[in-house]
């Protein structure tokens, strides 16, 4: 709840890998006009050389995707929390801003 405190009235950060992600849902009308509400009120981040630097160092070391690793890296080049509905593709990556201590 301490973590939600903080982050529930910021500014979103996504990767554009999420970005891409959350346009590619076939939904209905007014879910798609929320998602694409959220991406515009959000801070979406490209991929730079650092990004990918770190998502070759997880696909080296790690089974992960390379979409999901791009997302990770995004992350963790700015030492942000990853908050994600799925998280057992990103379970083996234990580098991740702690969101508890947040």
């Amino acid at each position: 709840m301490k973590f939600i405190g903080k982050v529930i009235d910021s500014i979103p950060n996504l990767s554009i890998i999420t970005q891409i992600e959350l346009l590619c849902w076939k939904t209905d009308n007014t879910i798609e006009k929320n998602v694409e509400s959220f991406i515009n009120d959000s801070l979406i981040f490209n991929i730079n050389q650092e990004v990918i630097n770190h998502c070759i160092s997880l696909r080296r070391n790690k089974k992960i995707k390379t979409p999901d690793a791009i997302i990770a890296a995004t992350a963790l080049t700015r030492n942000y929390a990853l908050i994600t509905n799925n998280e057992k593709d990103f379970a083996s990556i234990k580098d991740f801003k702690n969101s508890e201590s947040s």
